[in-house]
Formats: structure tokens, C-alpha cells, sequence
């Protein structure tokens, strides 16, 4: 056990470098050797993360300063995933905010703050990207000030001390333009700025779960910080369940973090942060103790779901024959299993056993637990996403969310004239740098289904745009979705490319020749607002006569492949998303068009 221990999160917006200074504190604490080749982006062990260049999972390191042990949590710094910075804050005494010294406070900022303060964390600002050549340090310090002002920080939290520094250089400083060599300023400012951990080693054992890890050896892992007293390796402990019942448990093996390492020890005392192997069916959130005093500690809460969408075994006439695990109980298996680290989903059962409604934190957080099943081999359908509307005091309440736009000025009043439409209400509005404006907007959520992928063609893809969720507010009306309706496939087959240059003339395609679709497969974007059904598997006829000259050679324009997220966005109430371990798919849910004929005139005699 150490005599002396720090524990912080880093918390920031995305892309502000979180990631990159854990990497520089790793390498400035010496744990790598001098020839060893280092990987960047170290803790961005999941191949989601490394291909999107975010961070999704909560993850816990350790670096050696001097005589004190610093155990680091790299956060999320996007708000589909609070749910992730919600269940670690409590691991820590104090956190390093990160802020680009170019773009300042941005929304996850707020988020993530927010939550800290409200925890009564004690915060160290690091101004990061200094060496940006539109860098304001200056007044980037002032904007983070007026937001811990907003966020009714505490006056010693509002006394935030200030390190800049340049994480993919590896420099940092007390000052903008006196910087130095390697990150001894930041280390100096956690280890006399942060607060030690509370906690008697002398009194009973307790400790809060506040993640799972899972090792294909040792099974489940409980991850937390003990609150107070001594755990020893094989000690019998008593697990206090989030609803309220108790069962026992010894644990088995004991690990603390030493670096990217996982260091197996005897015991470990109040205010490190360990985990504990061989406790069986344990879950986030819940409490060990030693069976002599019994006390549970307060359960974790998470902001609610805001968005949900239904997963459907898949009944396209494909369906089995590119997944591995492809039936309802596979499905029904998996995602309950999600439950049990992914603390901000719901799952819910349906009145049909091939359906499930998963409730989420927004589209980005769905989309990446899609994907990720879709990786291990599932096969299965999802819904259109759709909003989750509360009712208090007899009045309907949806889901309002805070929207942040950065783009040239040339592209103000077409992104203005497209939200006003979805129900949104500027609420700032103010010119930036280099001929940019950043607007904010209040927008229901329903609103911003479906608008990404037409921002980010309006502003030829030269926007930014980020949201946070701001509380909920009365049902604002109907809101106009998708304007231009689907190509439908008219039959089974393989496409070709002269079926397929006939069918680009009324739209834009999603395929290109030699694929193989079925009868209601989605293979396009219409140009007008009506569905409309295509032959792409349609072949020129083969004549005995040659024409005069030379047949006109077809040129297809290059097919839309779009990506999950933009197919998510793309469907209407009426269609699915086929997600196989090597296709991502489009559908009506009625496959025939006599089903789709015959639906519409009932919903007409209604």
C-alpha cells in the first residue's frame, strides 16, 4: 500500500486531447523502457475508439510521482456517453479539466463540469493545444471562469488553478509563453492541489462498485475505490444488491493498476482504487462489506434515456446468412448482458418475443452498441430511433436539446431556414474567427433525428455542430421527418448496371451492380416525396439487330455507401436497418408492395 495516493478523471469535450495527455503522463512517469515502441493513443484500447478517434469506455491507469501514486480515469467526452463519467466521479477526489486553448468550453464541457461541481470535486483547468496558431489562452481562461459561474460553482471551485500545456508536445507550463519540457507543472499541481483520499484504513471494509471489467480467466471483475478499511485476498464479504438484498462472497483475486498493467496483490487499503476477481454475479452500483457491519453506500444514478428504438430478429429473406447469432434468445442474451456495465441502457421486453425496445442516451450511443454486436457476429434489425416523452401534471413532456453550430457565414441563413422547420429557437447568435459564426439553438430532439447528414450537406461539410441535453419542455407539435421518400426494389436478384442507370434518374443510389437484393429492399433516396419501386436487376434485351452506331456506354454515378449512423437517420416509421456481421441493409418493413398498397388505404379510411 502506498503512503500517499491522488485520484483524478480527465474530463473534457471530444477531441480536446484527453487521451493524448494520459499518454504523456504515462511516458513522463517512466513506465515504458527506453527502446520500448509506444502505441499512440494508448488507452483507446477498443477498435471503436481507435477507428472513430473517440474515447466510449471509462478506463483506469496508474502513474508513479515522486512517493505518490496518481491513479488517472480517461472519460468520454461525448453526452451520448455521461453515463460512463456519471459512475467514476465518485472513484476520484478531483478532476482535470481539459479545454483547446482555440475553441474554449464547448458543450460536453458543460456536461461533464456540471456533474463534477455537483459532486463537490476539486478542478484543475489545463488550457491544452497551446501551441495552435489561433490559440487565446487569455480568453479562453475567461469563458471557462463565466462557466463555472453558470454552473454555480463554489467560490474554491471557482478559484481554479491553471496549467497550459501542449499534450501531442509534451510541454506545459504556468504561464502561456513560459512553457517547459515534459509535465512536472501538471504533476506538481495535482499532487498539492488535489485532495487525498478520506478513509481509515482501521475501520470495516466498504467499497463501491463502479465498473465492471471482465477477464476470460478469472470471469467478472468488480472495479471501485474503497472507501474505507483493508481488503485482502480470499477476505468474505457480504455484497449489498441495488435492490436492497444481500448475498456472500469472498473474493478471489485482488489487483491494483501499475501503469497499462494489472498487478495482482495481497491487500490493498482506504482511497486506492482496485479490483476484486471471484465474487460471482456482481453488478455496478452495488456495495461490499465485511458480514460484521453491514452498510450499503448510495446506489449510482445516471441521467435518464432519451432516445429508444426497437431490435428485431431479422426476417429478410437474407436472414441467417451472414451472422453467427441470429435467434431471439441470442438477442434477448446479449442485450440484457449489456446491462450489466453499460449502466445508462434500458432494455425492455415487447408482447412479441423476436422484439426488444432499447432505450439509450442518444443515437450515437445506440449506434455504437450496434455496432459493436454487429462485430461479434450478430444478425438483427432496428427501428427507426424515436424519442422518449414523459407526462407530468397531465401535460406531455419530450426531450430539449441545446445545439452549437459552427460554420461559414455563407451558410447562416439556409441552416437557420432548415431548423426553424424542425421546431428549433435561436437563442445566440455571434461571429467567430476566420469568417465563421457560432449559433446556439434550443431544439427538441425529435428535431435533430435525421438532420446531421443534411447539415453536413448544406454547409458543403465545412459545419460543426454539437448538442447537450437541456432538461425537457411541453410537446411542441408534429415535426416534418424525412421529405423525399425511398427507391424500393422491385424483385429479388443481383443489380446491373443497366437496371441501375434507369433507376439513378429518379434519385440517388445506395448500391452499385452485382449486389444482391430482395423484393423491399431499399436501394435508394427518391428524388420526390413518394415511395417509388424499382427493377434494378432489370438486363437490356439481347436483340439480332446491331444498331447504326455504337450503343451509348452507361455511366452510373458513384452509389451513397452511407454508414450506420446515416442510415439510422435515413429511415421512416415504416422501415428497419438489416444489420449483419458484413452488411448493413435497408428495408420497408412490409417487403411487397401489395402489403405497402394495402396498408396505406386502411391508414386513408381512418
Amino acid at each position: 500500500m502506498f503512503k500517499e495516493i491522488r485520484n483524478i478523471a480527465i474530463i473534457a469535450h471530444v477531441d480536446h486531447g484527453k487521451t493524448t495527455l494520459v499518454d504523456v503522463m504515462l511516458k513522463d512517469s517512466g513506465i515504458y523502457r527506453d527502446n520500448e515502441q509506444v502505441t499512440e493513443r494508448v488507452m483507446d484500447s477498443n477498435d471503436l475508439e481507435r477507428e472513430r478517434g473517440i474515447t466510449i469506455l471509462s478506463k483506469n491507469t496508474s502513474v508513479m510521482y515522486k512517493d505518490i501514486k496518481i491513479n488517472i480515469i480517461d472519460t468520454p467526452g461525448h453526452a451520448d456517453f455521461g453515463g460512463e463519467v456519471e459512475r467514476v466521479l465518485g472513484m476520484v477526489d478531483g478532476v482535470l479539466l481539459l479545454v483547446d486553448a482555440f475553441e474554449g468550453p464547448m458543450p460536453q464541457t458543460r456536461f461533464v463540469l456540471k456533474k463534477a461541481l455537483s459532486l463537490g470535486l476539486k478542478p484543475i483547468v489545463v488550457v491544452n493545444k497551446i501551441d495552435r496558431p489561433q490559440a487565446r489562452p487569455v480568453e479562453v481562461v475567461d469563458e471557462i471562469f463565466n462557466l463555472f459561474i453558470d454552473l454555480d460553482a463554489t467560490d474554491e471551485q471557482a478559484d481554479f488553478p491553471i496549467v497550459y500545456a501542449s499534450a501531442r508536445e509534451g510541454i506545459s507550463g504556468l504561464e502561456p509563453d513560459a512553457m517547459t519540457g515534459g509535465l512536472q507543472p501538471l504533476f506538481e499541481m495535482i499532487v498539492n492541489n488535489v485532495p487525498a483520499p478520506k478513509g481509515d484504513k482501521d475501520e470495516p471494509f466498504r467499497m463501491l462498485i463502479s465498473n465492471i471489467d471482465y477477464d476470460e480467466y478469472v470471469g467478472r471483475i468488480a472495479v471501485g475505490r474503497i472507501d474505507r478499511g483493508t481488503l485482502k485476498t480470499g477476505q468474505v464479504l457480504t455484497v449489498c444488491r441495488a435492490d436492497g438484498t444481500t448475498m456472500q462472497a469472498r473474493a478471489g483475486r485482488l489487483y491494483m493498476h501499475d501503469g497499462l498493467k494489472r498487478v495482482e496483490v495481497q491487500e490493498s487499503g482506504a482511497g486506492d482504487v482496485v479490483l476484486v476477481a471471484g465474487l460471482g454475479n456482481i453488478g455496478i452500483g452495488e456495495t461490499l462489506c465485511v458480514p460484521e457491519c453491514v452498510e450499503a453506500l448510495p446506489v449510482i444514478t445516471v441521467d435518464e434515456p432519451t432516445i429508444s428504438m426497437n431490435f428485431l430478429v431479422n426476417n429478410s429473406p437474407f436472414a441467417g446468412n451472414e451472422g453467427e447469432y441470429v435467434t431471439s434468445r441470442h438477442l434477448r442474451e446479449r442485450l440484457f448482458r449489456e446491462l450489466d456495465t453499460n449502466v445508462s441502457l434500458k432494455v425492455e421486453e415487447t408482447d412479441s418475443a423476436d422484439c426488444f425496445k432499447v432505450s439509450g442516451r442518444g443515437e450515437l450511443h445506440l449506434s455504437i452498441l450496434i455496432e459493436t454486436m454487429r462485430r461479434q457476429g450478430y444478425e438483427f434489425q432496428v427501428s427507426r430511433p424515436e424519442v422518449i416523452l414523459k407526462e407530468k401534471e397531465g401535460k406531455v413532456l419530450e426531450p430539449v436539446e441545446l445545439l452549437f453550430i459552427d460554420l461559414p457565414e455563407e451558410y447562416v441563413g439556409n441552416v437557420i431556414e432548415k431548423l426553424g422547420t424542425r421546431k428549433a429557437e435561436m437563442q445566440n447568435m455571434q461571429p467567430g474567427d476566420n469568417g465563421y459564426m457560432r449559433l446556439q439553438f434550443r431544439i427538441p430532439s425529435r428535431g435533430l433525428i435525421g438532420y446531421r447528414s443534411e447539415f453536413l450537406s448544406d454547409t458543403r461539410g465545412n459545419g460543426i455542430m454539437n448538442t447537450i441535453l437541456d432538461g425537457y419542455s411541453p410537446y411542441c407539435g408534429e415535426i416534418e421527418s424525412r421529405s423525399r421518400g425511398s427507391m424500393i426494389a422491385w424483385e429479388t436478384g443481383e443489380s446491373v448496371t443497366y437496371g441501375l442507370y434507369n433507376a439513378q434518374e429518379r434519385g440517388r443510389l445506395f448500391i452499385g451492380p452485382g449486389v444482391q437484393v430482395y423484393e423491399g429492399m431499399i436501394v435508394g433516396e427518391n428524388a420526390k416525396g413518394e415511395d417509388i419501386t424499382v427493377n434494378v436487376c432489370k438486363k437490356k434485351h439481347v436483340t439480332n439487330m446491331r444498331a447504326s452506331g455504337s450503343d451509348e456506354a452507361l455511366r452510373l454515378t458513384p452509389p451513397d455507401n452511407m454508414s450506420l449512423e446515416q442510415c439510422l437517420e435515413f429511415i421512416s416509421d415504416d422501415e428497419l436497418v438489416e444489420v449483419t456481421p458484413e452488411s448493413i441493409r435497408l428495408r420497408k418493413k412490409m417487403l411487397t408492395k401489395m402489403e405497402r398498397d394495402k396498408a396505406a388505404n386502411r391508414s386513408k379510411k381512418q
